[in-house]
């Protein structure tokens, strides 16, 4: 049975751990609260703000506060192997696979890119999240790895100096289009472009084949424009037909820039 827990615990005095206060307050047992701490689903408040904690022996300051965020069935999920693509020292480039999220939320962190990149980066670093990937697509993901890189990598995406290409199996012919066709329907209202670039149609399984370059980045861009064309992904659960036998089939395959660090054109692909 599912089991979800929320709780906000103070400490009463100085030199507690983080692991007696919350064995304390909670009918987890000390192996789960450790494990949800190193999953990420447990948060410290000080008068400095509030971060998440995974030192189970971390002495507690009186008044500070600590925040619970249980879920059974997020704690029991297992993160799929990203693999890098290049390790530039101060970002990296990764082959963010299906499923797995761009970053967490309070109830953990595991299952997320930015985790992944902290955890099996050598030396390890702190891993900024630039830019996201849908949890259902796969393929390149930028992660910067001190506050300059990501405060340089985050204005760079804002203002679309950063190339990208997707790459993704749509249903029916889109062949006969004039390439490049460029799709600028609004997304929540804000301005959205995408611009395919090549499509190759199989005739025998009635789908496309299509590369996509990404002018903009919002929310589900490209589920949205290409099922809004007639032309939806397929796998797609959210947005398209209910022809749902494979998985989303839609892939970051490309990013393109000039690096903000050291003026060196930078280019990265798969496949």
């Amino acid at each position: 049975m599912r089991q979800r827990l929320e709780q906000h615990i103070s400490a009463n005095s100085t030199g507690i751990t983080v692991i007696e206060l919350l064995a304390g307050h909670t009918r987890l047992s000390r192996q789960q609260l450790k494990t949800a701490m190193t999953n990420g689903a447990v948060w410290l408040e000080t008068r400095h703000g509030i971060r998440r904690i995974r030192r189970a022996k971390k002495a507690l300051q009186a008044g500070e506060r600590l925040h619970l965020y249980y879920d059974s069935k997020i704690q029991s999920q297992q993160p799929a192997a990203a693999r890098l693509v290049a390790d530039e020292g101060d970002y990296s480039v990764w082959n963010k696979p299906a499923g797995m999220y761009s970053q967490g939320s309070r109830w953990g962190d595991h299952c997320s890119i930015v985790r992944w990149a902290e955890q099996h980066l050598e030396p390890g670093r702190t891993a900024y999240l630039v830019h996201r990937l849908d949890r259902a697509a796969s393929g390149l993901i930028l992660l910067a790895h001190n506050r300059q890189a990501a405060r340089a990598f985050s204005s760079m995406f804002e203002q679309r100096l950063i190339s990208k290409h997707y790459r993704a199996l749509v249903e029916g012919d889109m062949s006969r289009l004039k390439l490049p066709f460029a799709i600028n329907t609004p997304v929540q209202d804000k301005a959205a472009e995408s611009v395919i670039i090549e499509a190759d149609y199989n005739p025998d399984e009635q789908i496309t084949r299509v590369i996509i370059d990404l002018k903009t980045g919002r929310k589900h861009q490209i589920r949205r424009h290409l099922t809004d064309a007639g032309h939806p992904l397929v796998g797609d659960r959210l947005y398209g037909t209910g022809n749902t036998s494979r998985d989303l089939q839609l892939k970051a395959v490309s990013l393109g820039f000039e690096c903000p660090l050291t003026g060196v054109t930078r280019n990265y692909s798969l496949d």
